[in-house]
């Protein structure tokens, strides 16, 4: 019998779905939140097709969590939404026999209920319930630009962006993103730090839509330890308080440089940094709203 590891910390989190992931990715965070992480790391496989796809992402999941633990077998969380029938048996069979994969279904019990008390039988078609209104796709749109421009990445694409999110790791720029993308805005966000040149991209977007998510030394400390766990003696200057006084420093002299407008994150929920970040961006673009906030 296979004898699976716990890591000592919340560790990253990951997610597939047959649509875009975002409800899998928002209970992620909220589970994590009772462990008092509030800005987890998680990864998102969305739109899959084939169980091809989602087997080589969870083959890369066990082997990045490997690698952070430093060998044995750690557990990898996984939240999925599957509701087309081959891809969830399939996904079934490879977690039976890789019982280190502690994967939670968030579809079929809420199918089950409803059949039970309905008679009813599910359409187990992907994306079944979006409405087919303008602004729901201008939603769906965002959100997956949004992840496929999250830390980082195609940054051809900055100035296709409506937002774009700069800080150092662990600034909430991700769990910003997402929150932002529900809105129907389009947000790249991009990593700084002290040994990576920014992308040159940058210094042609519109400074209106920049944005610096910045913290203050302390808090970052206690979020980085907290990522770091059992791999702190590895990785220490990650997380030394001099090193991240620096990084600071340095991303609040580029984002001067830029012109963008700098947002505190310290002692804000998600939502928080959201909205701030929302207000400064319709005040210079008025015209940018997509309709009723979610919420409202």
């Amino acid at each position: 019998m296979v004898a699976c590891e716990g890591s000592g910390s919340v560790p990253t989190m990951y997610v597939i779905s047959d649509s875009v992931g975002i409800t899998a990715h928002a209970l992620a965070r909220a589970a994590a939140s009772q462990f008092g992480v509030t800005d987890p790391a998680i990864k998102v496989l969305p739109n899959v097709k084939a169980f091809a796809e989602a087997q080589e992402f969870l083959e890369q999941a066990q082997a990045d969590q490997a690698e952070e633990s430093g060998g044995g077998e750690p557990v990898v969380v996984l939240f999925y939404t599957l509701v087309e029938g081959d891809l969830y048996d399939q996904l079934q069979d490879y977690l039976q026999a890789h019982p280190c994969i502690a994967g939670v279904d968030l579809m079929t019990p809420a199918l089950h209920a409803i059949q039970r008390a309905s008679g009813l039988v599910p359409a187990r078609e992907p994306g079944e319930q979006r409405a087919t209104d303008a602004a729901y796709y201008r939603r769906i749109d965002a959100i997956e630009f949004t992840i496929a421009h999250d830390d980082g990445r195609n940054p051809q694409d900055l100035t296709k962006a409506d937002i774009v999110l700069l800080g150092v790791s662990r600034s909430s720029k991700t769990p910003t993103s997402i929150y932002i993308a529900q809105e129907g805005f389009k947000v790249a966000n991009v990593p700084l730090d002290l040994y990576t040149d920014p992308p040159a991209q940058l210094f042609d977007v519109d400074p209106t839509r920049l944005f610096g998510l910045v913290t203050t030394p302390d808090v970052l400390v206690g979020i980085r330890r907290r990522r770091l766990g059992n791999a702190l003696g590895i990785a220490a200057d990650y997380a030394d308080p001099e090193s991240i006084s620096r990084d600071l420093d340095d991303a609040r002299a580029l984002m001067r440089r830029l012109g963008a407008i700098v947002i505190r994150t310290d002692n804000r929920a998600v939502e928080e940094t959201a909205r701030e970040v929302l207000r400064y961006y319709e005040m210079a673009h008025p015209r940018a709203s997509v309709g009723p906030r979610l919420g409202e």
